[in-house]
């Protein structure tokens, strides 16, 4: 949805291919990770010498750290669903795996015993494995299709921690301060949702500060089809203040609920999945933290900070720089029992730092003066008394249950931090005047208003529907859709011409965008809702879009909805393209009553499937299509062979076997073409 500035050049560095010339030098000098020599006599010494663990537990640690990392994936989606996938993976797919195993070498598979309802699991699994047994294969295949529909989401272990102590609630208004590429993110999503509401009046901004990150986040979030996300574009050391407006037309800063910081760190707890590390790592590599999250957190409200750094400098030393620079503001919160069966370590609360030759120091006065520049008195710890704190701090390292390596800490606001905020508590003041464009340096942090970023890419409008869009009369007549939808929740991408795509957001996305756009740098809000599918026998010009159809579903009125049986289900989706939909008369007699009356153009699919409990029925909605006397689902390639999968459909056709001969293998379809095609209203 960007447009690149003038003069931008695609592919550069391929330019000489066209003009016959020399590629020009690079300077590479990475080496396979089955090369990669896992030793550094100095990361050993300094990790030795800051006792990370208890010593007889030392030869353990530096023996995991040696060895790969396994994999590990979460099941999302709602609970009906999630709990037909569960099934699916449980008793089918790791059951096969482990009758299938490699003799002489079992079988490690197992769900994540902290991890709520069983829905992520870890799999000790090599590439040697997947290409030599069929079990795996297929394993494999499933985890790659499923998690580009996004009901499987791959994401290593100690990375799932921090979004679940973060407490998230659905009326949450939240931050992921240092976002890209998304799983915690996606994460925080499924936790907005988790009630079952599927426009829950709160949100997520995801920030980051690399702007082609930013586009790998909005794959993940799109993933995850919610109205009530933002991807936007800062360093979020000098995020700009976020405005929210009032009833009576004034604006407020938006007071955020939970801030997630995932900071950007030197990566040594990561050395299991990029052993590169081990190379390059020095003890220089520790960096520093803003406070910014502070400032903008609510009182009451919960900051998760964490990295995946083994250095106390990256860790507890900068928790104490954020303890002393609030004053009394934050305090550390205690989640040792919060997840049950984690295994971890308290915090630590004595270090000692270090230059870069390893000469180790237990305070600033000792320090030789030509480290002085690098090494300053924040890094040490602080007195006995605040020390005490920090055992509610938790370190998560590799030999306790095969992760990689972690550190969290969560802190609460209990006090106003900024004088703005005490003035305002003991002056009571009231919300600000409307801003304007004209405004803009007032918004920004002090150290931020003379700092203007010169943007990568230009993007396109933000268009919100006003009462009386033209098109919208159409849409909801001919959807019936109910009189407490709110149609002003809709954009588009354009401001003149046909109106392609609409997107619906959340109302708090909506205010968030409207009231901010001139500071923030929107990247990607909105779930498609309606695509535009123009033919002249159609009634109405757009139809519903499974991305935002859950969104949208409670507010269709029942006059475009078909309740399906599995059996005629499975018929289209097997045969899911325009050349090839079933004939409305070849279905049962049920579905044949319901389209009878039922004009050509969208309409819902509903399938609904008892649990034994019934309390997590899974009901399924697809976008379908009634043609002149045809009909057909609306889904791509990786959605249809999800459903399959749900069903107990045949999906041998998508799925490639190598370990079957070529002749009984049949091909798989790997095209989508048709799938967004406007279907032929006088087709069969």
């Amino acid at each position: 949805m960007g447009r690149r500035k003038p003069g931008f050049r695609k592919n550069h560095y391929f330019s000489h291919q066209r003009k016959g010339k020399s590629p020009p030098p690079q300077n590479d000098d990475r080496k396979p990770y089955n090369d990669i020599v896992r030793e550094n006599e100095k990361f050993v010494e300094y990790y030795k010498t800051q006792n990370v663990c208890d010593p007889e537990e030392f030869d353990d640690f530096i023996s995991t750290m040696k060895k790969d990392l396994p994999s590990t994936f979460r099941i999302t989606g709602s609970k009906g669903v999630a709990k037909k996938m569960l099934s699916l993976v449980e008793r089918e797919l790791i059951t096969e795996c482990i009758q299938n195993a490699t003799p002489g070498k079992p079988t490690n598979m197992f769900p994540l015993p902290w991890y709520p309802d069983k829905l992520a699991w870890q799999l000790e699994l090599t590439r040697k494995d997947i290409r030599s047994v069929e079990a795996y294969y297929k394993l494999h295949n499933f985890l790659i299709s499923e998690t580009e529909h996004g009901t499987i989401s791959r994401q290593e272990t100690v990375s799932m921690i921090p979004p679940l102590v973060l407490d998230v609630q659905p009326h949450h208004k939240i931050l992921d301060m240092c976002a890209a590429p998304g799983s915690k993110t996606a994460q925080l999503l499924e936790l907005l949702h988790s009630s079952g509401d599927p426009i829950p009046s709160g949100y997520v901004i995801a920030n980051d500060v690399d702007n082609k990150r930013c586009y790998m986040l909005v794959h993940q979030a799109k993933r995850l089809n919610s109205p009530c996300v933002a991807v936007i574009n800062h360093d979020s050391a000098l995020l700009p203040n976020i405005f929210e407006s009032l009833p009576d037309g004034s604006t407020q800063q938006v007071q955020l609920d939970r801030i997630l910081c995932d900071v950007p760190c030197s990566g040594d707890g990561t050395m299991r999945k990029n052993p590169d590390i081990w190379m390059k790592w020095t003890p220089a590599n520790a960096l520093n933290l803003h406070g910014r999250a502070t400032e903008l957190l609510a009182q009451g409200g919960r900051i998760v900070y964490s990295t995946c750094s083994i250095n106390p400098i990256e860790n507890e030393a900068v928790i104490h720089r954020m303890l002393a620079k609030a004053n009394g503001s934050l305090e550390l919160v205690d989640v040792s029992g919060s997840l049950p069966g984690l295994k971890f370590k308290p915090g630590m609360d004595n270090w000692l730092v270090s230059s870069r030759n390893l000469e180790f120091y237990k305070n600033f006065e000792e320090v030789d003066e030509k480290w002085r520049t690098t090494i300053r008195p924040q890094m040490f710890p602080p007195d006995s008394e605040t020390r005490a704190k920090f055992n509610l701090n938790r370190w998560i390292l590799p030999h306790q249950q095969n992760t990689g390596a972690f550190f969290v800490a969560v802190l609460r606001k209990v006090g106003p931090f900024t004088s703005k905020e005490k003035r305002n508590e003991t002056d009571n003041v009231g919300p600000e005047k409307p801003s304007s464009k004209g405004d803009f340096d007032e918004r920004l942090p002090q150290n931020q208003r003379k700092r203007r970023r010169k943007d990568v890419y230009r993007e396109d409008p933000y268009v919100f529907f006003k009462e009386g869009e033209e098109v919208w009369s159409d849409i909801k007549s001919f959807y019936d859709i109910s009189e407490k939808f709110d149609e002003q929740c809709l954009l588009t991408r354009c401001h003149e011409g046909k109106k392609k795509n609409i997107y619906l957001t959340s109302a708090g996305i909506r205010d968030l965008v409207i009231t901010n756009q001139s500071t923030i740098k929107f990247i990607n809000t909105g779930v498609k809702a309606f695509v535009r599918c123009d033919n002249k026998n159609m009634k109405c010009a757009f139809r519903v879009a499974n991305d935002g159809l859950e969104s949208i579903y409670p507010y269709i009125g029942n006059c475009r909805k078909v309740s399906i049986p599995i059996d005629d289900l499975i018929t289209l989706l097997t045969n899911n393209t325009p050349q090839n939909s079933p004939a409305i008369a070849s279905l049962s007699e049920n579905v044949q009553q319901q389209v009878k009356d039922l004009g050509p153009g969208s309409c819902i699919l509903i399938y609904t499937e008892k649990s034994d409990d019934d309390q997590n029925d899974m009901q399924i909605h697809i976008s379908g299509w009634r043609g002149t006397s045809s009909l057909r689902c609306y889904t791509t390639q990786h959605s249809t062979v999800h459903l399959l999968r749900l069903l107990g459909g045949d999906i041998s056709k998508y799925d490639v076997n190598k370990f079957k001969p070529l002749e009984e293998n049949p091909e798989a379809t790997t095209s989508n073409e048709g799938h967004n095609q406007a279907p032929d209203l006088n087709g069969a």
